[in-house]
């Protein structure tokens, strides 16, 4: 098979013309009626035949890989990308993103699906700060850092954009403009004053970066208001900020129901008519929303409240954006319109998930017990160690071959070496999957043509885990998964006697399944049969359970029978069979399993199921998909504690998608490794780490607080108290933090100023080494800081590079600042750059936190103002 470089270098041979022009655009326009032209201000643009405009969905997601269409590569979530601190690898990942989206939309164009989620528009990156732990779609961001935020997105961007001179290989998206960052039960409704100093300092330079470095061709606007006015009928935002003073010329849209939230949530205009026309005038061309708002939009004209022509305008830059994909009736063929659908995670990208899952991880704590020797017998214990969703994250493709921790480490180290249990469930209120242990060598699923479970069957399968996603893919190769039928056998043998809760739970569901039908058997229960379509955003819980006494633990059969039919493309769901287990029996089966172990590997932490977008979780901890605690959830804090009684030494494996305080736990921990949400290759990383195939050096893209009682209040979006850049606090583990098992020194710091003129640039130089014994990357960050000045952040990063050293290797790492590198913004808001001392810091991690690095300082003279 030919390599997917090869597959475009020879694409490239061929020329293109440019994409269609403004005029032909115009004429475009000019044909089409009032209402034809709202229906295309719509995420879902249905097709005009007379005037051979296609159908178009705008609606696709690939925050961290093609999302919701099937298999594709997954790599880590990106709050794990962004802990990479690699411009190079996530500019890599943004060109395999477009890869994959172009392969899988030319395959859905000969297959006659123009359905969502299979377009070339993709709304990500998230690009908002993460400004306090405790948000639950904070694993979507790049971090807390604007300059790191803003530098990442600006490749991720340049990757999926590309550098074709006439074309876009897809279009990426800035998101959510703007101070966009929880709660998520008030995003609706919620307005935010900030300060213009946090406003140009903290919530928009990433934003800016995006836009006029990285070419951003859509921007989203947010569900909250800013200033009093929603985001997407915000004028000075959209058309004041975006447009006018960042020159951006691609399109805007709303997030999604954010249209009706103008009226319903803000109770900003009086109907749905007003709102789309403020929003449009506003600069929001396009709505995408479920009650399809924009198609309101000739009742606002013929009401006066907007001209034709401005509506003219907003299509216009949308049917830009798709002459710019190649994908208008006026457009010709791109460089991409032959690359066939085997370009999708092929063998390479599989191996740039790995490099991404390695690079991700970063080791917090490391007394010397890794890398572990190949010989010691080891004990997996806990909740995230075979769970695929831990893997996962949110916003994911479906990770065919998926590789889990203990699948990872069992191959690293022999399955005579290496015991399993489940440990605690993630928290005691919820069920997660039933455990490996339980199930012995697995289930066995037998499908069937059609939903009626009849016939002779069509395929079966083998499951080491009763935790599929078939999302958008066929199960097997001869299974059809628009109709199918399934039966999961096998036997369940409990770790000991109780009662015991079990459910099947489903996940990226849809409501328009035409059939979805589902029934529990187990040995010592009535069966349950369940007959209800599973809509849910992401977590697929229900009601419905089975509770079955055993008396016993020896094993007994059930069997799970399920059934679907949907009329449209693949809409098959994630499938988990989990339980509810009596208190204490998992704790006490990891305390037995761990007996016979020379060191126990505990993997803790979270799951999208438990922080995300708007979910419906409220349990201790958690609500609506942010978190009350950012401590370890209860049941695994004292797993943790029970672990460490023994006298074992514990080493821990941390999976979450945001600041997780290990406390007392974690300072009895002997190491630990925070892996991330790690994508398909995440079990396979982790295990590289911890025995030492792979020397880690991820760096924390946040800061871990010992406790939420150190932050201010959630809802409070001042940046004061928040984030290393005004945190005056000792975090448990500080932002630019990790550990490597090599060291590194740092020498001959320099500026070429000693004295630099505002508007000027500065050079900075610094002499890198590897002091240790092994091959290492070493993450070299630089800060800024001005003593002279009390209104600025405590510490800026304005620079960094990851470079590769051998032993004994040095090389001279150089950084250029700009004059905005230089400025700081001040109370009106305007980015200033003012006389006095600036220091500057070159090294491992932050000054003050035992990394190593070298300070140099220089002073500014004069005084200058920076244009917004």
């Amino acid at each position: 098979m030919r390599s997917t470089r090869a597959l475009l270098l020879g694409a490239a041979a061929v020329l293109f013309a440019a994409p269609a022009s403004a005029d032909s655009l115009d004429d475009l326009i000019a044909k089409m009626t009032l209402e034809e032209k709202a229906a295309q201000l719509q995420d879902s643009a249905p097709a005009i035949p007379r005037l051979g405009l296609p159908a178009y969905s705008y609606w696709n997601e690939a925050l961290h890989g093609v999302a919701r269409s099937g298999e594709a590569t997954v790599f880590p979530q990106a709050i794990g990308m962004a802990a990479t601190w690699d411009k190079s690898l996530i500019l890599a990942e943004g060109k395999t993103i477009a890869i994959e989206a172009r392969a899988k939309y030319n395959q859905a164009q000969k297959e006659g699906n123009s359905g969502r989620y299979f377009g070339l528009n993709f709304w990500s990156p998230n690009i908002n700060i993460f400004r306090d732990p405790r948000w639950g779609r904070g694993q979507e961001t790049l971090g807390e850092d604007p300059f790191l935020t803003g530098t990442l997105a600006t490749q991720f961007i340049r990757g999926i954009q590309g550098d074709d001179p006439n074309f876009l290989s897809a279009a990426a998206t800035a998101k959510h403009l703007a101070v966009h960052s929880g709660p998520e039960s008030d995003r609706h409704q919620f307005n935010v004053n900030p300060s213009r100093q946090d406003l140009s300092e903290t919530y928009l330079p990433a934003f800016r970066r995006a836009v006029i470095d990285g070419k951003a061709e859509i921007v989203m606007c947010a569900y909250n208001a800013v200033d009093g006015k929603p985001a997407c009928a915000n004028d000075q935002l959209v058309n004041g900020t975006l447009r006018r003073d960042w020159g951006f010329a691609g399109h805007v849209t709303s997030d999604c129901g954010a249209i009706d939230d103008i009226t319903t949530g803000h109770k900003f205009t009086k109907n749905n008519v007003e709102a789309t026309a403020v929003a449009v005038k506003a600069g929001t061309d396009m709505n995408c929303g479920f009650k399809n708002e924009y198609l309101d939009l000739p009742k606002a004209v013929a009401a006066g409240l907007i001209d034709e022509k401005e509506i003219d305008a907003s299509l216009k830059r949308l049917f830009g954006t798709r002459a710019k994909l190649g994908i208008l009736p006026t457009s010709t063929k791109t460089p991409w319109s032959n690359l066939p659908y085997s370009a999708n995670h092929s063998p390479e990208h599989r191996e740039l998930a790995l490099r991404a899952a390695r690079e991700a991880i970063v080791l917090l704590k490391n007394d010397g017990i890794l890398p572990l020797s190949p010989g010691k017998k080891v004990a997996v214990v806990g909740p995230t160690a075979a769970s695929l969703i831990a893997l996962e994250g949110n916003y994911n493709g479906t990770p065919v071959g998926a590789v889990l921790p203990v699948d990872g480490i069992t191959a690293t180290y022999g399955a005579q070496r290496v015991r399993y249990a489940q440990g605690s469930p993630f928290v005691s209120e919820l069920p997660l999957p039933v455990s490996r242990t339980a199930l012995g060598e697995g289930v066995t699923a037998t499908f069937y043509k059609g939903t009626e479970l009849a016939g002779t069957p069509v395929a079966t399968q083998r499951y080491r885990d009763f935790d599929v996603n078939w999302n958008w893919i066929s199960p097997t190769a001869s299974v059809n998964p628009n109709d199918f039928s399934v039966r999961f056998t096998g036997t369940i043998k409990v770790p000991e006697p109780g009662t015991y809760r079990f459910q099947l739970e489903r996940r990226r569901c849809d409501a328009n399944a035409q059939v979805e039908r589902y029934t529990i058997r187990i040995e010592g229960a009535d069966p349950l049969t369940v007959e209800e379509k599973c809509s849910a955003r992401d977590a697929g819980g229900s009601a419905n359970a089975v509770s079955v006494k055993f008396d016993d633990a020896r094993p007994r059969p059930f069997t799970v029978e399920y059934a679907h039919r949907h009329a449209g493309h693949g809409y098959a769901p994630a499938l988990t069979f989990v339980w509810q287990t009596p208190d204490g029996a998992l704790q006490r089966e990891a305390i037995r399993t761990a007996g016979g172990a020379d060191v126990v590997l505990a993997f803790v932490g979270l799951s999208a199921w438990l922080e995300g977008e708007e979910m419906d979780v409220k349990v201790p901890g958690f609500t609506g998909g942010d978190r009350t605690d950012i401590r370890l959830p209860a049941a695994q804090r004292e797993l943790l504690a029970a672990l460490e009684a023994t006298g074992k030494p514990v080493v821990i494996v941390l999976q979450a998608g945001s600041a997780v305080s290990l406390g007392d736990e974690g300072k009895k921990a002997r190491a630990i490794v925070n892996a991330w949400y790690g994508g398909e290759q995440g079990g396979r990383a982790i295990a590289d780490v911890l025995s030492g195939k792979y020397n880690p050096a991820g760096r924390l893209p946040i800061t871990i607080y010992e406790g939420s009682e150190r932050l201010p209040d959630f809802a409070d979006y001042s940046m004061r108290g928040r984030t290393y850049r005004y945190f005056t606090g000792k975090p448990e583990y500080p932002f630019g933090y990790g550990l490597s098992y090599t060291g590194f020194g740092y020498s001959d710091a320099k500026v070429d100023a000693g004295s630099l003129a505002a508007g000027k640039g500065q050079r900075v130089s610094v002499r890198v080494r590897n002091d240790g014994k092994l091959d290492g990357d070493e993450v070299v960050q630089l800060y800024i800081s001005t003593p002279d000045r009390r209104d600025v952040p405590l510490r800026s990063l304005r620079g960094f590079e990851r470079v590769r050293l051998a032993p004994g290797e040095s090389r001279t790492i150089e950084f250029n600042l700009d004059p905005r590198d230089l400025a700081f913004a001040d109370a009106d808001g305007v980015m200033r750059i003012k006389p006095g001392s600036y220091s500057l810091w070159i090294g491992g991690g932050q000054p003050g936190t035992a990394a190593p690095g070298a300070a140099v300082s220089f002073r500014m003279t004069g005084e200058t103002a920076l244009k917004p």
